[in-house]
C-alpha cells in the first residue's frame, strides 16, 4: 500500500526522480527544506525517508556522518525505512567484480571510508533500512553529473570523451529505472530484513559499447576520445573536489559491474529500459 515519503534532497537527481516515481505509485511525497524545516518534525508520521542528500565530495568529511546521523535518528523515532542510495566506492580497486551484497568493503581510500563508516553506522543501529546500491547515475537532464560535464559534450562533434580505458566494463544506473525499483523495494519493506543491501544491475557497459548505443542513437559514428586529466590538475589548487576527482579516478581503469541476482529474487517482474531508449533521452547540446 502507498504510503508517505519524506525525500531529503529533492532538488538533486536522485531525489528529484524519486519525488516522480513515488507520486506516480501513489505515494504522498514530502518535501524536506534544510534551510527552514526540522527534520525530527517533518519525519513524524512518515513510512519511508529517501536519503537524497549529496553534498559536494570536500565537504564528504565535515557533513555526511553528521547529516546521517540526523536522519538515523529520526527514522528510529518513527521506524521510518530508510531509501539509502549505495554507490560503488566502498570496494576499492583490488575487489574482483561482480560486486554484490555478501562482498567485502575493502576501500582504504578517504572517500570509500566515508561511505563504509556511513553504511556500516545504518547496519549498527538498527534502522530500517533498503540500500540501493547503483554506479554511475545516467540522468534524462544535465545535472552536473560525470556524464553530462564531462562525456557529452564533445558528442555533436562526433565524439565521446572517455575518462578510462574504453574496453573496461563500468557499472551504470539509469535514474527513471533506479529510483522505480526504489519504490517498488519500499513497496515490499514488510518483508524485508532490517538491513537490505541490494546491488541495482542496472548497465554494465565500456566506452566502446557507449559509443556504439550513441552511434546507433544518433545516426552519425560517434567515436571514443580519451579524456585529458591534466587540465583537471592544472584547476585543483583552485578547485577542492579535484582532489577528489583524482582519488576516485581508479573506478575508470578498474572492471567492475553490479551482481543481480539478489535483485532479479526481489522484483522479479522489473523491467528495465533499453539502453538505446535512456540514451535517446539524453539532453546533449546542438554543436
Amino acid at each position: 500500500m502507498p504510503g508517505t515519503a519524506l525525500i531529503l534532497g529533492g532538488s538533486g537527481r536522485f531525489g528529484r526522480h524519486a519525488t516522480g516515481a513515488f507520486q506516480a505509485a501513489g505515494w504522498t511525497t514530502r518535501q524536506f527544506n534544510r534551510k527552514t524545516d526540522d527534520l525530527d518534525r517533518a519525519a513524524q508520521g512518515v513510512d519511508v525517508i529517501v536519503a537524497a542528500w549529496n553534498p559536494s565530495y570536500e565537504h564528504w568529511a565535515d557533513t555526511v556522518p553528521t547529516l546521517h546521523a540526523r536522519i538515523r535518528k529520526a527514522a528510529l523515532a518513527n521506524d521510518a525505512t530508510v531509501i539509502l542510495p549505495g554507490n560503488v566506492y566502498v570496494f576499492g580497486p583490488d575487489t574482483p567484480a561482480p560486486w554484490g551484497a555478501d562482498t567485502p568493503h575493502r576501500a582504504e581510500n578517504p572517500l570509500g571510508r566515508i561511505r563504509r563508516d556511513m553504511e556500516t553506522a545504518y547496519r549498527r543501529d538498527g534502522v530500517r533500512t533498503i540500500l540501493l546500491r547503483a554506479g554511475d547515475f545516467i540522468d534524462t537532464t544535465a545535472s552536473g553529473n560525470w556524464l553530462d560535464r564531462m562525456m557529452l559534450p564533445t558528442v555533436p562533434k562526433g565524439a565521446l570523451t572517455y575518462p578510462g580505458r574504453t574496453d573496461i566494463p563500468h557499472a551504470w544506473a539509469y535514474l527513471p529505472d533506479l529510483t522505480r525499483a526504489a519504490v517498488a523495494l519500499a513497496e515490499k519493506r514488510a518483508t524485508l530484513t532490517r538491513f537490505e543491501d541490494v546491488p541495482f544491475p542496472g548497465y554494465t557497459l565500456t566506452g566502446d559499447e557507449m559509443a556504439a548505443i550513441l552511434t546507433r542513437v544518433r545516426r552519425r559514428e560517434i567515436r571514443v576520445k580519451p579524456m585529458k586529466w591534466w587540465p583537471l590538475r592544472l584547476a585543483q589548487p583552485v578547485m577542492p573536489v579535484v582532489k577528489h576527482l583524482f582519488e576516485m579516478r581508479y573506478l575508470w581503469d578498474t572492471p567492475h559491474s553490479l551482481e543481480g541476482g539478489k535483485f532479479a529474487t526481489l522484483l522479479p517482474d522489473f523491467t528495465a529500459t533499453p539502453p538505446e531508449t535512456a540514451f535517446s533521452e539524453l539532453q546533449i547540446d546542438p554543436d
